[in-house]
């Protein structure tokens, strides 16, 4: 492009401008007015005929230096208008008004609030000599000479690159930003003002994304993670230095010399750190634009973007810290950054930010630590280092509330940490906010911290102080909150003092289980119902009083109501049938029959089983009931056929179950008994079995005139031959082992014991015992 405009300079002959003024404004931030023009060019050959023409869209800037309270206004839009040739005199008025906005117009950037929104300008960066960009070529040619003309050079590019219209010209003077990079890649260590100009101009490329090429063409990206690191270094060096000056290397030097040379020394470096911060701030910034390429981002973190950011959280500067803390959030969300973090001891070194009186930084810091909390180890870490009181003072902060909530919770999930929060304020608060809270819903992040807070048995205490239970469940009821009475329900699993208070809300609870609605309020009430386990509560008259049998078995039946509910009402009838009166009201109801045909439908939820199992153990252990429960054939069998189910808990109570069955049935008695024998010798019976069959089939003469049965039967290592077992099962002790009907691990065994005891078990126990040569 340059060598063709210099062949067609020779042919021309003559120039031509054409000046056409625009709009009179103020300057933004300066006191000075803005005259913007376009400038019209165009070149004439020999004949006059245009040859090349272009039109530029221009600014001039008129600072008014001398402008204060004392200055007229009147005289002084008259001195504009005659020195600049810009401005028509008929557009005095208009001047003087403007002048009269500039004196009213408080000055920007008072207020000492620093955003993300711009870099500060803390650097002298020659701002007061006004740039054109019609002399950028002279501004390039700057550039090489010495360190303060190519501050100057390089001060005045970005002033240009600083107007957002200009940018489309400059991307395309790729000479420039060439030599642009290639100063800021070599002298970057000469001079922080230097640095900090040419970060800055590539800075205003990479805060709109189709400029970001321009970014990656240079490898700035690369290039500012290099300055980060060499100036965290370089301040590691000046502290060293500080550190020993301190200390003082010669004891013979004046105690009060060494005193003012460290005072000196402090000072440079105080200095030196306030222009490192906006150097590694604006660096900082330019990649977190760029960094919303995923790719860009990957190629940082091979580059060790974690760890310079990191060691950026030392820094002091608030501004810097807002941009490193908000970087570190969005890389925070890869598990790969996580962990590098986790490495680094990030949350110690966040931990103090939290006592920050920047609003913006505390709340950014927050944010990353919720994005951290996701992880166990990270919150153990928080919990290490203190952070639980100093988050819990921040929940009544309406803006961190939020953020601080979902710390809260996350921290509340492991049981450990749940201890904790009994020693702050957070119970009192938490319960505060719920009860003043405005909606018909408490908000979610608030009411999971809640419900977690109450699975705790004194942090449930301290809920329930003075009126706390009855407000609880005056507002989950009035409004018909599931969430307020799930932590409802955690309360009333305590036992102790806190689970006599509900005696005086349990009408109200079966009022609304009666209702009729099978709405997640129902099913949090009768979990809280299945909780109350209360000596002094008269059940047979609430299942009668609320008519609650008959929607008991109508729950009960398969599919009826959802899986959610069916198990919480088994869980009921589990709590209630430990009172006599109610077990014989539950047993004459028929529901008998009906847990039996949901254990058959539900075979495959433990929990389910595990609660119908439940039920059956606490209806034997009532002598009034324990016979029609004996009789009912299909109980005790379903029990035998659970007695090795792959669940210990089930196993657990089916096995006192039928321990209550045998001790008070002596038919029952053999049955059970016969059946643990068949079990734990299904080895050797399997064995006798096979053997007794192979010497049917003329065994005798295989191998040798050795039959196998024989081999089996004298053999001292019969039990660790490989084809003892003629079905393929493993031994009893192996976890795989499905059991004497051989059911698979994969499903649960239906009772086949329906039909089975019709015939007469002893017998063919005796039978086999005979077989064996017992």
């Amino acid at each position: 492009q340059t060598r063709v405009r210099m062949m067609q300079a020779e042919d021309a002959r003559y120039l031509k401008k054409k000046v056409k003024v625009g709009s009179l404004d103020v300057h933004p931030t300066e006191k000075a007015l803005v005259v913007n023009y376009e400038l019209e060019a165009t070149i004439l050959g020999q004949l006059g005929d245009a040859m090349l023409g272009d039109k530029k869209e221009c600014q001039k800037i008129i600072r008014l230096k001398s402008l204060d309270n004392n200055t007229d206004v009147s005289a002084l839009a008259r001195e504009v208008v005659d020195k600049c040739k810009l401005i028509h005199p008929s557009k005095l008025n208009e001047v003087q008004h403007l002048i009269s906005y500039l004196l009213s117009r408080k000055d920007a950037g008072k207020d000492g609030q620093v955003s993300l929104d711009h870099p500060a300008a803390g650097i002298s960066n020659g701002m007061s000599e006004p740039a054109n960009l019609n002399e950028l070529d002279s501004y390039m040619e700057m550039l090489y000479e010495d360190i303060p003309e190519k501050v100057r050079g390089a001060s005045l590019i970005l002033q240009l690159a600083r107007n957002p219209d200009y940018l489309e010209e400059l991307c395309q003077n790729e000479t420039v930003l060439g030599a642009l990079a290639r100063v800021l890649r070599e002298d970057w260590k000469k001079s922080l003002d230097l640095s900090y100009n040419i970060v800055y101009t590539f800075f205003c490329f990479s805060v709109f994304s189709n400029f970001h090429t321009v970014i990656s063409h240079f490898k700035i990206g690369s290039l500012c993670m290099d300055i980060v690191d060499g100036e965290l270094q370089r301040t590691d060096q000046y502290r060293e230095q500080l550190t020993k000056r301190k200390k003082g290397g010669d004891m013979a030097i004046d105690p009060a010399k060494l005193q003012q040379d460290y005072e000196r020394n402090l000072k440079k470096y105080q200095t030196v750190v306030e222009k490192q911060d906006q150097v590694l701030r604006v660096c900082t910034y330019l990649l977190l634009n760029i960094a919303e390429d995923v790719r860009v981002e990957e190629k940082m973190r091979r580059k060790n973007i974690v760890g310079l950011l990191v060691r950026m959280l030392e820094r002091e500067s608030t501004d810097l810290l807002l941009l490193v803390v908000s970087f570190l959030k969005k890389l925070s969300v890869y598990m790969e950054n996580k962990d590098d973090m986790a490495d680094l001891n990030i949350v110690e070194k966040v931990s103090r930010l939290v006592a920050t009186d920047n609003s913006d930084l505390l709340n950014v810091t927050v944010r990353l630590l919720l994005n951290l909390s996701f992880d166990a180890g990270m919150r153990a870490k928080m919990i290490k280092v203190g952070l639980l009181p100093k988050l819990v003072a921040l929940i009544s902060e309406e803006r961190h509330q939020q953020a601080v909530l979902a710390v809260l919770y996350h921290l509340s999930v492991d049981d450990k940490c749940k201890s904790m929060f009994t020693y702050t304020d957070c119970i009192p608060t938490v319960m505060k906010l719920v009860l003043s809270s405005p909606g018909p819903q408490v908000p979610l992040e608030l009411m999971s911290l809640a419900v977690n807070l109450a699975a705790n048995k004194r942090n449930a205490q301290l809920i329930c102080e003075g009126a706390g239970l009855k407000l609880l469940l005056k507002r989950a009821l009035k409004y018909r909150d599931p969430l307020l009475t799930k932590m409802i329900r955690n309360i009333a699993q305590h036992e102790g003092p806190t689970r006599a208070l509900f005696t005086e809300f349990v009408g109200e609870l079966c009022e609304v289980v009666s209702s009729g609605k099978s709405d997640e309020l129902v099913l949090e009430c009768v979990g809280v119902l299945g909780n109350l386990s209360l000596p002094d509560l008269d059940y047979c008259q609430l299942l009668t009083k609320y008519n609650l049998i008959d929607w008991i078995k109508e729950s009960l039946q398969p599919e009826a109501v959802e899986d959610d509910l069916a198990l919480e009402v088994v869980v009921l009838l589990g709590t209630v049938a430990g009172d006599q009166a109610a077990a014989e009201l539950i047993v004459d109801s028929g529901i008998l029959h009906s847990l039996v045909n949901l254990l058959n439908a539900k075979q495959e939820d433990d929990e389910v089983v595990l609660q119908i199992v439940y039920v059956f153990y606490q209806l034997t252990r009532h002598e009034v009931t324990r016979p029609q429960v004996i009789s009912t054939t299909e109980v005790p069998a379903y029990l035998i056929d659970l007695m090795h189910d792959k669940n210990t808990e089930i196993r657990r109570v089916c096995d006192t179950t039928l321990d209550i069955i045998g001790e008070n049935d002596d038919d029952w008695a053999v049955r059970i008994q016969c059946h643990k024998f068949r079990w734990y010798n299904s080895q050797w019976l399997d064995m006798v079995e096979e053997a007794e069959n192979i010497d049917t089939m003329g065994g005798e003469e295989m191998a040798g005139g050795e039959g196998l049965g024989h081999s089996y039967l004298h053999h001292s290592d019969v039990l660790d031959h490989q084809g003892l077992y003629s079905d393929g099962l493993s031994s009893p002790e192996s976890e795989e082992y499905p059991g004497m009907n051989g059911h698979s691990e994969g499903s649960r065994p239906s009772s086949n014991y329906t039909n089975r005891f019709s015939a007469d078990l002893e017998q063919f126990a005796d039978e086999l015992l005979k077989k064996a040569g017992v």
